[in-house]
């Protein structure tokens, strides 16, 4: 099976399509059902080695259209976390 690209428009980020955005790369990188993914699991939890963690940072950074500070993941540890900064951040930088 291969890794998809996807890409989201430019419309604004909701906490939901976030999430399930990283639910979805987490799970496939498992080889698990999403529905297996903990939304409040630490992402260190997961199992993923470091270089499947920045490559997953950097498909999120692709996907989303801006950068995160390599920080983010260690400051927002889960996956609702992540989600709500993300469009947090999003929302700040629209103002």
């Amino acid at each position: 099976m291969t890794d998809q690209v996807t890409t989201r428009s430019d419309a604004a980020l909701t906490e939901g399509g976030v999430r399930d955005w990283l639910v979805g790369k987490i799970a496939h990188r498992l080889g698990v059902p999403t529905e297996q993914v903990n939304v409040d699991q630490y992402f260190d939890e997961f199992d993923l080695d470091s270089t499947e963690a920045l490559v997953l940072s950097g498909e999120l950074e692709n996907w989303l259209g801006f950068d995160l500070e390599t920080t983010a993941l260690w400051y927002h540890p889960t996956i609702n976390e992540l989600a709500g900064y993300i469009v947090e951040k999003q929302r700040d930088a629209k103002a």
